[in-house]
């Protein structure tokens, strides 16, 4: 049988290579500067643009890109095709091009003032091209909110441990960053504190779980000391009929946070709880890589880490039947999307890190570096899956979270942790990285709703005068623009769909963003090469593109409308909806690409080479 101690080998070794090599080129490549001042020097304002200490961004970053994709879309992708040609994505892919998508986003917008990347292209593009990205981006954000959202509610339901867990985290982070900023206390003895009281806080949700309503999973429900708030089943929450009431009460209460949280200053809690939190993530991930390599050689964890027969090495082109038989390509290279590349972390690179990066040279650990842990995080999430085997390969996200945690569980009994704490502890690990990603992805909407409207650099609005504008942009009223349709989405009871509309989306989007680094390169001096961000861009138009025509013509038309899979008319009318977006995405795709094109013909074959913008 085939110890898992090779797939985390195996990823150590690339992106240790990678990191070393690549990314110390790309740095040079972009020439990054030390003394150049950075736009949270330049714009700073105690709201958005706050230098920030290197390991303080890196948790904020860190954490903000990490969601549950990179734990759901490996765990779906090795059980439905294998475990091998999950790895070999997250492997590769990650350091020539997730980490590169990463970094080039980062450091490009370092020299645009903190701007998006929608507001980057439209400097060379024109203003057209600039307004597509940025709606694209937008529209991007919803699917992400609304996908984190559900996956917050899925593992509080299956975990009331986490939610107990997760709120006392909170307060602590509001609580660190008035010890931080405002009484300007003792950096070091204040994360020693802190961190130890993050930690505590798993301690105290095992002894106090919290449920909304019964909770739906034999597990949680059967938790003598868990405590109900309210009574019944929560059977009349809208969407309560496909999630369960505990589930569908949970959504909301976590979108309303993430709203309240993107208006409220970095320093108060983003900033804080994404650098105590990521101790959590550094713990969970780096803690489950010893604890494999300390099970493997001492034999101690209470299972044999290797491969469960359950999970094939490779399980064919078209993957295991009670998956639908789907093809590998390219339908695996969108499933998994965080881990190998995401277009998400474009937004949050050019969205908030951009405007609290205290010195260029620190892209290079948080743009690249912050990419590679993610895809650590991937290849831990993979082997969860080997470890415990899933149970159930159709049931999507509702079976790969408990998965994840389950794994999880049995991999640190390697250190000696009981596996019911281990399984609490990485679920909190995954819940920590969806809050975080949840109120960012919220306060990145606003910043590209910013731009489409118009908002002068480093000026922020309340969105309490009445103007349209106004209220679209503002910091106490744009969350809503967001977080309504997203909560409609969630409870239309499609979220299988969701989830498919969100990966091509999100892996389109990252197509565009090294678009945009592409085009940014060209603009600069021409002799600049294109292919670290030229080739991944044409890559991933391709197999982003393939793929959305796959789930539109064979998965819809073919299987659902002619065939007749689509039995109800919920159903078919969600068949001609997915066809509709879908083919929206490709049009503003396929758009966006051409003008970038074109705008790289003109430069590279025109007789003068711009200078590079905002180097002045």
């Amino acid at each position: 049988m085939t110890q898992v101690i090779w797939i985390v080998a195996a990823v150590l070794v690339t992106f240790t290579v990678g990191y070393v090599g690549y990314s110390r080129y790309l740095a040079q490549f972009v020439e990054l500067d030390a003394d150049r001042e950075t736009p949270a020097h330049k714009y700073e304002d105690g709201q958005e643009y706050v230098p920030s200490k290197k390991p303080v961004l890196l948790g904020h970053h860190y954490s903000s890109i990490a969601g549950g994709a990179p734990i759901v879309g490996p765990i779906t992708a090795g059980a439905i095709w294998g475990w091998v040609p999950a790895l070999l994505w997250i492997a590769i892919g990650n350091p020539l091009m997730g980490a590169v998508h990463d970094f080039v986003s980062l450091s490009g917008s370092l020299r645009h003032e903190g701007k998006s990347i929608g507001y980057m292209i439209g400097e060379y593009v024109g203003e057209q091209g600039k307004n597509m990205l940025l709606w694209f981006a937008f529209l991007t954000i919803i699917l992400v909110v609304a996908v984190f959202a559900l996956v917050v509610g899925i593992v509080f339901n299956a975990y009331p441990e986490v939610t107990t867990a997760s709120f006392l985290y909170i307060a602590l982070a509001l609580v660190f960053g008035v010890y931080l900023y405002q009484l300007g206390a003792p950096f070091i003895p204040g994360t020693i504190l802190f961190v130890l009281g993050v930690f505590a806080a798993v301690w105290v949700g095992i002894q106090y779980p919290v449920a909304l309503f019964e909770p739906t999973t034999e597990r949680a429900a059967d938790l003598d000391n868990l405590t109900v708030l309210l009574s019944g089943d929560g059977s009349w929450v809208p969407g309560a009929a496909d999630l369960g009431g505990n589930t569908a009460a949970w959504i909301p209460v976590v979108m309303i946070y993430g709203a309240i949280a993107s208006a409220l200053p970095v320093w108060v809690l983003l900033q804080p709880r994404d650098y105590l939190s990521s101790f959590l993530l550094y713990t969970g991930v780096g803690g489950a890589i010893i604890a494999i390599i300390v099970g493997t050689f001492l034999g101690t964890s209470s299972e044999p880490l290797v491969v469960a027969d359950s999970i094939g090495a490779f399980e064919g082109f078209w993957g295991v039947e009670a998956a639908g038989l789907v093809p590998l390509f390219p339908l695996l290279f969108i499933t998994i999307a965080c881990g190998t590349i995401s277009g998400f972390h474009s937004l949050v690179s050019s969205g908030t890190t951009a405007k609290q990066l205290d010195k260029e040279t620190d892209a290079r650990l948080i743009g690249y570096g912050g990419m590679l842990g993610e895809g650590l995080l991937a290849a831990v999430a993979l082997v969860t899956l080997a470890v415990a085997g899933l149970p159930d390969v159709a049931g999507g996200i509702g079976a790969a979270l408990p998965n994840f945690a389950a794994g999880g569980g049995v991999i640190f009994t390697s250190l000696g942790i009981p596996e019911t704490v281990g399984a609490v502890f990485m679920a909190l690990v995954l819940v920590s990285f969806l809050l975080t990603s949840t109120d960012t992805a919220v306060r990145l909407g606003r910043y590209m709703m910013e731009e489409i409207v118009g908002t002068p650099a480093g000026m922020t609005d309340k969105g309490l005068s009445g103007d349209p504008a106004s209220f679209a942009r503002g910091r106490y009223t744009n969350p809503f623009v967001q977080i309504v349709p997203a909560y409609l989405l969630v409870i239309s009871g499609q979220w299988v769909v969701l989830w498919q509309l969100f990966g091509g989306a999100n892996q389109l989007l990252a197509a565009l963003a090294l678009l945009t680094a592409t085009v940014w390169l060209a603009n600069w001096d021409d002799s600049k090469q294109l292919i670290s961000t030229g080739v991944p861009m044409a890559i991933m138009v391709t197999i982003t593109i393939l793929g959305l025509l796959v789930l539109i013509f064979y998965e819809n038309l073919y299987l659902n409308l002619i065939e007749g899979g689509a039995e109800t008319t919920e159903a078919f009318i969600s068949s001609i909806v997915q066809m509709g977006i879908g083919l929206v995405l490709i049009t503003l795709a396929l758009a966006l690409v051409r003008l970038g094109y074109q705008n790289i013909r003109d430069v590279r074959g025109g007789p003068e080479t711009p200078a590079a913008p905002g180097d002045d």
